[in-house]
């Protein structure tokens, strides 16, 4: 039997099925009517031939019946002693002829190609002859699209959702996302590029770019060239420039990816103020400046100003529908220093509460972005100050305390979509296989409604940088990211400790076949061990 799993992430929608023509005349045994349903994006395409994983002969050796070890986890899966054989001197993924895509659907012809690539590597330039007699070969995958509009040339978006009465394989939660931090420690252009290539074999769909923080400012603004030409580590080498976030946004829509950028405030703003004066607030030492700034300056009307001309920007270069706008971990003793800040507060009857003086900003902030047109996403701080939010802000979970699970129940409640991030911050590390707990944690574990469930819309695995740099990013991420694709692909039965060793062991050698250097998960080996720079 041959298993297609068709991962359209993330715009897998409406399409009949995907059918692997046989050369035999005999098509009954192939199922001609397993449905892989897509709707026209990044096609991700895993073939695993029973008895066969791919093309070796390893027919009736449990060992290797074992490597078939898919992950994330498919929604449904069903193998038989049949066996196919692919060969790569005559199999090919086509367009079908009734599919409103074709050979001018870029989006899909490049998944064709890189999915024959991992298929086959090296082995079609000298395929073995054969030493089996295999039930028949395949010919071809026909990719049907019936869906009027194809959308080759759209981006991915929350909104491509799947219907499970359809579809034979679908996300459990719509937004899978990677978080990397590009401030703390630049990561060049290579390493961002091959990390969307990794989260597309695991089912990621969403890159949330951490790109600006307090130590540097490497977002090349067209409209305010002095962020970071004084705010980035160096301001020609350390810089992502327009071309550069250009080719990331492309990279990642033709893996189906969406590409939502965070530029956090009124805190985590320390490296905007080298490039735009009067933005921060000047902390003061008794009656006299103190030389040192904090939070964005939030009585200012230039601060506002500012901010409409820069997310005026930013909602043009980055198609996506959503802006993480942060708001987290906002500190308030400069404000409490500043003699101006304080008589603002008296003025305004905020008294001394100093999270009503954030409120304040971010309300100013969130109607600046709103008439954008974009949506935002928050760090929970924003939800948890009262701060009037649009119906369809996303907001987004990370704090301990209180607990996750209490936080998670309170946002729903409210009726807004809840994000999880708290049990994946994969930058902390221990000693031993901590990628357990990772995939033990379920984003709705949490006392609830079955409406209050359905708004959370998934979770993020995130990797903060302030000891990761382009080094050891991808070791760390990998494969402990993994276990957070399958909590948010795969059924929420799928649980079995044991049984996803087994497989995960499996992929993060696949990862390293293809040049991914993934950690190991405990003692063993692979067989085709990573090989080096």
């Amino acid at each position: 039997m041959t298993w297609v799993e068709v991962n359209a992430a993330p715009e897998l929608i409406h399409t009949p099925p995907l059918r692997l023509k046989q050369k035999s005349a005999d098509r009954t045994a192939l199922n001609t009517d397993m449905y892989c349903l897509l709707k026209c994006s990044p096609l991700i395409l895993a073939v695993a031939v029973c008895h066969g994983w791919l093309f070796g002969d390893f027919v009736g050796k449990q060992k290797e019946l074992d490597e078939i070890s898919l992950w994330p986890l498919p929604q449904k899966f069903q193998s038989s002693a049949v066996a196919f054989k692919l060969s790569p001197g005559s199999f090919q993924i086509v367009h079908a002829k009734q599919s409103s895509a074709g050979p001018s659907c870029s989006i899909l012809v490049n998944a064709f190609r890189r999915y024959f690539e991992y298929m086959f590597g090296d082995l079609k330039k000298h395929e073995k002859s054969r030493k089996k007699v295999y039930d028949s070969d395949l010919a071809e995958l026909q990719v049907w699209i019936t869906s009027a509009d194809p959308e080759c040339d759209g981006y991915p978006s929350l909104q491509n959702n799947i219907n499970k009465t359809d579809i034979s394989d679908f996300p459990r939660f719509a937004h899978r996302g990677i978080l990397l931090d590009s401030s703390r420690h630049f990561l060049p252009l290579k390493v961002i590029l091959a990390n969307l290539v990794t989260m597309a074999m695991n089912k990621f769909n969403v890159f949330h770019w951490h790109i600006v923080d307090d130590p540097s400012f490497p977002y090349m603004s067209r409209t305010f060239p002095d962020l970071s030409q004084k705010g980035a580590y160096h301001p020609f080498t350390h810089v992502y420039t327009p071309s550069d976030v250009k080719m990331v946004i492309e990279f990642a829509r033709m893996r189906g990816i969406r590409v939502i950028p965070e530029f956090d405030t009124p805190g985590h703003t320390q490296s905007w103020g080298n490039g735009i004066k009067n933005l921060l607030t000047p902390c003061y030492s008794g009656s006299s400046p103190s030389g040192t700034f904090g939070p964005v300056n939030p009585i200012l009307n230039s601060s506002y100003d500012f901010m409409t001309q820069f997310f005026k920007e930013i909602s043009t270069v980055f198609p996506d529908a959503y802006i993480h706008l942060g708001g987290d971990e906002v500190d308030f003793s400069c404000w409490k220093s500043n003699p101006d800040i304080k008589k603002f507060m008296v003025q305004q009857g905020f008294g001394t509460d100093y999270s009503k003086l954030e409120s304040f900003y971010i309300q100013r902030l969130l109607d600046i972005v709103a008439a954008t047109k974009k949506g935002y996403m928050v760090w929970q701080e924003v939800f948890d100050n009262g701060v009037k939010l649009k119906a369809d802000t996303q907001i987004h979970v990370w704090k301990e305390r209180p607990q996750y699970q209490d936080e998670m129940a309170k946002v729903t409640a409210a009726g807004f979509n809840a994000l999880l991030s708290t049990p994946w911050y994969l930058n902390r590390i221990s000693y031993g296989q901590d990628w357990v707990n990772i995939y033990k944690a379920d984003p709705q574990n949490f006392t609830g409604t079955d409406a209050q469930k359905k708004l959370v819309i998934g979770g993020e695995a995130c990797l903060w940088g302030e000891y990761v740099d382009a080094t050891n990013l991808t070791p760390r991420l990998w494969p402990r990211a993994s276990a957070v694709a399958e909590r948010l692909w795969s059924d929420k039965s799928v649980t079995d400790v044991g049984n996803a060793y087994k497989r995960l062991v499996q992929h993060r050698c696949r990862m390293v076949k293809r040049g991914i250097p993934a950690e190991p998960l405990f003692v063993g080996h692979c067989r085709q061990e990573y090989m080096g720079l």
